[in-house]
């Protein structure tokens, strides 16, 4: 299905007033499903230019993704890179998929909104963007600790991300 044909069905649901299923429909055609996903609920929404999306629930839980009612306003490949972000911590609390660590969760998930390894189905967002996601998954890599052993772990990807940004 081409992305003109996802905005259609998108607005379709919007203008119905079935956010809920929106999103559902939009995991499933981006191939972001997962068993430890409990559902999605409603956030506050943020000024007109900003979307926040969070994943609630205990560690080795069913997760709760939290969206802006505003959400499908927004550009859709912006918007399928926030839901996989989301659908990866969605992933990582799972008891069988358990990654304890925040930091680690979180370039994970940053990493993922870059090279889509995971979740190959989504499409890239902006260069602007993609230097935003950049940043703030080397943000959480430096907070893995100096030389730490998780940094060690994820040196290549830290490099690859650095790579990218220099490139844009």
């Amino acid at each position: 299905m081409n992305l003109e044909h996802i905005k259609d069905h998108l607005n379709a649901y919007k203008k119905n007033d079935q956010l809920s299923d929106a999103a559902h429909f939009l995991i499933n055609t981006f191939g972001l499903e997962n068993e430890n996903l409990a559902g999605f609920g409603f956030r506050p929404e943020l000024e007109p230019n900003k979307m926040l999306l969070t994943t609630e629930g205990a560690l080795g839980e069913k997760q709760m993704v939290m969206i802006p009612r505003d959400l499908f306003d927004f550009d859709l490949n912006l918007v399928t890179n926030m839901v996989a972000h989301e659908m990866l911590h969605v992933r990582q609390k799972a008891p069988e998929t358990l990654v304890e660590d925040k930091n680690e969760r979180e370039f994970q998930a940053y990493y993922e909104m870059l090279f889509h390894k995971e979740f190959p189905l989504v499409p890239d967002v902006s260069d602007f963007h993609k230097k935003f996601f950049g940043e703030k998954a080397l943000e959480y890599y430096k907070r893995m600790g100096e030389n730490s052993e998780l940094q060690n772990k994820y040196l290549d990807q830290k490099i690859e991300i650095e790579s990218l940004i220099n490139s844009l």
